[in-house]
């Protein structure tokens, strides 16, 4: 008897999909490197497991690189005469690309690891330390530089406050001069008005001054100076 026809849908069980996957995996590997050596073809093989392991097989390992090259030759030459199906590729690449780096990103948050394999994993978390390292680096910089700011600014208002009492001090030394002035004349000008009494009254000095108070006579030069 032959075999039955398979029913091509997705087992459900999860022991027995493994398994069958496990096999057919190898078949499918097997049957590239045949063809590749029986009709000496170039052959490629991709397969991702449900937990994203990656099983591949190729004939050489640019082989990848010739199939993009072909791949944007062909849909270039399709599209050379269709300005709109120049548009529909870009877009298509570019969500291709926006749907890879939020995957990325995802991934970088914590997200969705349960498809990584252990390469995956390792490589993201070297990505992550590297990206503490400069995160860090440029936060103790920032924060120097803070710090450096703050103590010119310091040092600054210092030789503001220092220049400033320098100037209060040498104007109270000012006001303390011109405040000394006026005393110092008034008591040049009752010298000299004693001295004009004693004069009149034959040019002697009073014989009994007032107690308490001095009797001082100026010498003519210095009246006629003050008069002057």
């Amino acid at each position: 008897m032959g075999r039955g026809k398979v029913t091509l849908k997705r087992i459900e069980n999860k022991i027995n999909r493994q398994v069958t996957f496990c096999k057919r995996r190898s078949g499918l590997l097997k049957k590239a490197h045949e063809i590749s050596v029986l009709c000496d073809a170039d052959v490629a093989l991709i397969i991702f497991s449900t937990k994203g392991k990656l099983c591949e097989y190729a004939t050489y390992s640019s082989i990848l690189e010739r199939y993009e090259r072909h791949s944007s030759e062909t849909q270039h030459t399709s599209i050379t005469n269709d300005p709109q199906g120049i548009w529909t590729l870009g877009n298509v690449k570019l969500k291709a690309k926006l749907e890879l780096l939020q995957k990325t990103q995802r991934h970088l948050m914590g997200e969705e690891l349960d498809s990584l394999s252990l390469k995956e994993l390792h490589s993201y978390e070297q990505q992550i330390d590297t990206a503490l390292r400069h995160i860090r680096l440029t936060k103790n910089q920032l924060m120097l530089k803070s710090i450096s700011q703050l103590q010119k600014k310091d040092k600054d208002m210092q030789d503001q406050n220092t220049l400033l009492s320098k100037q209060i001090k040498e104007q109270e030394k000012k006001l303390e001069q011109h405040e000394m002035t006026p005393s110092v004349r008034l008591g040049l000008l009752s010298n000299c008005d004693r001295y004009e009494l004693g004069g009149a009254g034959g040019g002697e000095a009073e014989e009994n001054p007032t107690e308490g108070q001095p009797s001082t006579v100026m010498p003519p030069w210095m009246v006629q100076h003050l008069n002057k």
